[in-house]
């Protein structure tokens, strides 16, 4: 007992006079710091299974800090929220707006199906942010060459690459969301008053190793670039025996993007590759024909 009195009277004296506590520590450089390499800090109030919060053996949980400075376990709506939670997120429509028509080359993308209520999509960051991305996009794909929009059954491969991009707004007031965009400026100008797409994070490297094609004209000719991430590429083939040509089908896609703040638009672009453009391989492909889902939550880089 008197050790413990003594080492906490040395403690106190040493907090008094000179404003820092050590722990193993004869010459601490913060107000309280602890000493070794292998040293923690245990707080009985934050363990299992004292705390609900905490996630139990095995498991590992956050810690935060809240509004008094306390140090608490993160509960369910320490959770970042969603900024975007749509169940419909693209057009349902078969019209030019939304059509992928394969071109012969694997070049580009091409910027496809306008988000519903485009406006009420749009989000903002006050400050540099990690941005999760998920999405679940549909598509349908018809012979090009046949007016009454034949389902294609033919067995042959395609291929179905699916991607987003941002874009920076500037005019919120525009009435679509490909107003104001850029068709030969390849990002966006630090000192630009119009909306453009995003082709670089918050530390200035290009997204996904970018920037991409999103706009080609031929296959050595692009017009617009963009940063696309979550990316994914779907093999379709399909045959009548199958009843391939009647399956509304869909691609999945996740990535994490860094972004400076400002306030930005999430679009799709779409790349249909087949085998063969010649005769039934000449294919239309329409994105967003059903419900698209997109998820969209932030982190904020501290």
């Amino acid at each position: 007992m008197k050790k413990l009195i003594t080492a906490f009277c040395f403690l106190t004296l040493h907090a008094y006079m000179f404003g820092q506590v050590g722990i193993n520590m004869p010459n601490p450089q913060q107000t309280l710091h602890v000493g070794g390499s292998t040293e923690n800090v245990r707080i009985e109030g934050l363990n299992y299974p004292n705390n609900s919060n905490n996630l139990g053996p095995e498991s590992t949980t956050r810690v935060y800090v809240n509004a008094l400075g306390n140090l608490v376990l993160g509960g369910i709506n320490d959770i970042p929220p969603l900024l975007i939670d749509s169940g419909n997120y693209l057009e349902n429509q078969e019209t030019p707006e939304n059509v992928v028509i394969q071109v012969g080359h694997g070049m580009g993308y091409t910027p496809t199906a306008s988000p519903n209520n485009w406006s009420d999509y749009v989000f903002t960051l006050i400050d540099t942010a990690v941005v999760e991305v998920n999405y679940s996009v549909s598509w349908n794909i018809y012979n090009q060459i046949d007016d009454k929009r034949k389902r294609i059954n033919d067995n042959r491969a395609r291929v179905v690459h699916t991607g987003m991009y941002f874009m920076k707004i500037f005019n919120s007031g525009c009435q679509t969301p490909y107003c104001g965009n850029p068709t030969s400026v390849p990002t966006c100008d630090p000192t630009t008053t119009s909306n453009c797409y995003v082709v670089k994070d918050a530390d200035d490297n290009f997204i996904n190793g970018g920037p991409w094609c999103i706009r080609p004209v031929s296959e050595n000719n692009c017009t617009s670039l963009a940063g696309l991430f979550a990316l994914n590429g779907q093999y379709y083939t399909n045959s009548e025996s199958e009843h391939g040509e009647y399956k509304n089908l869909r691609t999945n896609g996740s990535d994490y993007i860094k972004l400076p703040p400002g306030d930005y638009l999430g679009l799709f672009a779409c790349k249909l590759e087949v085998e063969d453009t010649g005769g039934s391989g000449s294919a239309k492909l329409w994105l967003g024909v059903g419900d698209d889902e997109l998820q969209i939550r932030i982190y904020y880089v501290n």
